[in-house]
């Protein structure tokens, strides 16, 4: 058998076959390896491979099997198909995380200091407005927060303030759906010289490839479309610059001790085989549905990228495959309208998080993002009246039927 490595040319194929290494002992799947520590040959070798001079595991801390090969597949995935600096395949280096709030814990500590602020904008997911505004204020990094899809905007703050060391996007946003523009919003980052970072996880390396505009940092709560299946927590932080990456960001994580374990890494690694088939029956359905809630006469507005009527529709087209299968509404009866349409669903789940195979609903203002105070909620298009929704790959019709009944007097 030829010992050549092949480049895959579609995406499935990747997400099937990318990352992993055959097992020592044949298994067809890499194992779930419940060990907590690993043996060496001789104190020679422990001691060669605590310093770096020999590779292997030592501490299930520091790195397993099972969780390099779900690293190495979305290594695989965020990369498929772009080229580096020297024209040769993009290589990244991915780092598992318990969650994508210790994922992003580990971006935010391993690359800022006292001092320095984030650019940023609304609305951000509600764990991650209320680390930047609550956790890392104390530690003497704040948040400069301005609607970064307007480009003068984002040069202004750039100019007003030389601490801005990072610009973070979150693009689509949550729960608003805003779209930013990641190729303007790089170019404009990197003659400023700021880190770039983006939360991918609403879009995932299927629709969406923040590596393509240059970007230093991707960051995904591998939990939601990664998965797909809503089994098992999990974070991940990608980067390009891989010196950077094996050497601070990896202390970095390894000290702060929010690894992953071998059994979330196993399901989320059979998860991400059928990240694009599952991707592309999400976008089919969301977009049926978000037309149907266009219309309806209890809805007041639909954000969805794949909509003419949302306002970052040509931003979307431009740098995502499709638009994706999340969708926010407004109840035109506010809260108490909000809440009967929650109650009265029937196959739809009531539930947080998002990217199962099931269709989920939840009330962001109450919910998601209770911790943000009501007005910034308000000012950032967060209302009581606003459902989200994470459209799943059931039948489309029955979705809609579930919404019609639950949308009626």
């Amino acid at each position: 058998m030829s010992g050549k490595k092949i480049q895959f040319s579609g995406f499935s194929s990747a997400a099937i076959h990318g990352g992993h290494t055959k097992d020592p002992n044949s298994a067809h799947l890499t194992p779930v390896y419940a060990s907590s520590t690993y043996m060496f040959d001789d104190a020679e070798q422990g001691m060669r491979r605590f310093s770096g001079e020999e590779k292997g595991y030592v501490y299930s801390r520091w790195g397993n099997p099972t969780i390099n090969e779900a690293e190495e597949k979305i290594a695989t995935l965020e990369s498929f198909g772009i080229a580096g600096d020297d024209r040769n395949p993009l290589v990244l280096k991915a780092i598992l995380h318990s969650s994508g709030m210790a994922a992003l814990s580990t971006l935010m500590i391993g690359t800022l200091k006292a001092g320095d602020k984030i650019l940023t904008h609304y609305s951000l997911y509600g764990g991650t407005q209320e680390l930047v505004e609550k956790v890392l204020p104390p530690l003497g990094i704040e948040a400069i927060i301005v609607d970064l899809r307007n480009l003068d905007k984002a040069a202004e703050a750039i100019k007003a303030d030389a601490n801005i060391k990072m610009m973070y996007l979150e693009t689509p946003a949550n729960p608003t759906i805003q779209c930013v523009d990641l190729g303007e919003l790089t170019r404009l980052a990197k003659t400023n010289n700021l880190i770039v970072a983006v939360d991918n996880t609403f879009a995932t390396p299927y629709l969406q490839q923040p590596f393509l505009y240059g970007v230093d940092f991707v960051f995904h709560s591998t939990t939601k479309f990664l998965n797909g299946h809503g089994t098992a927590i999990g974070g991940a932080l990608l980067g390009s610059d891989l010196a950077l990456m094996n050497g601070h960001i990896t202390k970095v994580h390894r000290l702060l001790g929010g690894n992953s374990n071998s059994f979330d890494a196993f399901l989320l690694t059979q998860g991400m085989k059928t990240l694009e088939v599952r991707m592309e029956r999400h976008c089919h359905n969301a977009m049926e549905v978000a037309a149907f809630l266009e219309e309806h006469a209890a809805i007041a507005k639909v954000n969805y990228l794949g909509l003419s009527s949302h306002p970052d529709f040509n931003t979307a087209a431009k740098q995502m495959r499709h638009p994706g299968a999340m969708l926010s509404f407004e109840m035109k009866e506010g809260l108490e309208a909000a809440k009967q349409f929650i109650n009265k669903l029937q196959m739809c789940i009531r539930a947080v998080s998002l990217g199962t195979c099931d269709t989920l609903l939840c009330h962001p203002a109450t919910m998601t993002h209770h911790g943000v105070p009501k007005e910034k909620r308000e000012q950032y298009g967060i209302t009581d009246g606003l459902i989200r929704m994470s459209v799943g790959i059931e039948n489309v019709q029955d979705i809609i039927l579930d919404l019609e009944q639950a949308l009626s007097n």
